[in-house]
């Protein structure tokens, strides 16, 4: 989430921001060098500064690798990272997307231009289809059944905030899609047995595209490491080159943002997909599942 009103302008701090001023200053720090050595070779004041390292300011090419000279990186690898990361962060501060027409669900609008610009998204859920794949009636019965909203006019934009992500799903540059459910995120009777036979009638429509792919951690799988918390790992490259990991709690959203987060956050889906089902024997199971209701 956010730490300021994005009413504020470019003094906004972004997950992105916040991940590129994170790592620049643990490199800063790496060398022993201060925040009026970084101001000297950018030729800025320790103010702003400061400001790039709380992720409160874009970051232009020439100054990521000004800095990067400063603080002695010669690996390649990295600077591109940085390179990359200030650029995603860059488009992320210039959207302007029809998620501002929410202003009700900005707390979800910090996600969902971050889903805007990703390349990838790899997503565990426990019991519930991820918002890519829901259908409306799906997506409805949900606003109900979380007691947060109790009005028609409360409700009906939430839905269509939800079907309007799927766009990301389509196009020219579709975003990919990895998904693993539990088994039990089948069979809860989210609004009733017709709404969840229409749901994952709509589950096996998506996984035919190419750019989506599902699996199911069938119930017989037992103890597995997936099992105190669903979360969604976020990718502006390819896999494990820039990531942030999403995880949504009761009260909250929670961006994890360091290096170490996304790795374990990568290891750990990679370790419940390799317990999950195939994609073929995910979509028969899904099928049998819906067929059962």
């Amino acid at each position: 989430m956010t730490g300021n009103n994005p009413e504020r302008g470019k003094t906004v701090t972004t997950v992105l921001g916040r991940r590129l001023g994170g790592e620049l200053l643990r490199l800063r720090e790496g060398c022993g060098l201060r925040q009026p050595h970084a101001a000297e070779a950018l030729t800025a004041s320790v103010t702003k500064v400061a400001k790039i390292e709380r992720g409160q300011v874009p970051l232009r090419d020439p100054d990521v690798r000004a800095l990067c000279h400063l603080y002695n990186v010669t690996d390649d690898a990295v600077l591109a990272r940085l390179l990359s990361l200030a650029k995603a962060d860059r488009e992320r501060r210039k959207a302007r997307g029809w998620w501002n027409q929410y202003p009700q669900l900005r707390a979800m609008s910090e996600y969902v231009a971050l889903e805007d610009i990703a390349t990838g998204i790899r997503t565990w859920q426990l019991s519930m289809i991820p918002g890519l794949l829901q259908t409306p009636d799906y997506a409805r019965a949900l606003a109900v059944g979380n007691g947060n909203w109790t009005e028609p006019h409360e409700i009906e934009p939430f839905v269509e905030f939800r079907m309007a992500r799927q766009s990301r799903l389509a196009g020219a540059a579709p975003l990919h899609l990895w998904a693993v459910l539990h088994e039990s995120a089948l069979r809860q009777l989210v609004g009733g047995p017709d709404v969840m036979r229409d749901q994952l009638t709509h589950v096996l429509a998506m996984a035919d595209r190419p750019n989506v792919h599902v699996q199911v951690l069938p119930l017989i799988a037992g103890a597995h490491p997936g099992m105190t918390s669903a979360f969604t790992v976020v990718s502006f490259a390819e896999p494990g080159a820039l990531d942030v990991v999403h995880v949504d709690t009761s009260s909250s959203s929670l961006w994890l943002e360091s290096d170490t987060d996304a790795d374990y956050h990568g290891r750990l889906f990679d370790r419940i997909s390799r317990l999950s089902l195939a994609e073929r024997n995910s979509v028969r199971l899904i099928e049998a599942v819906r067929k059962g209701m």
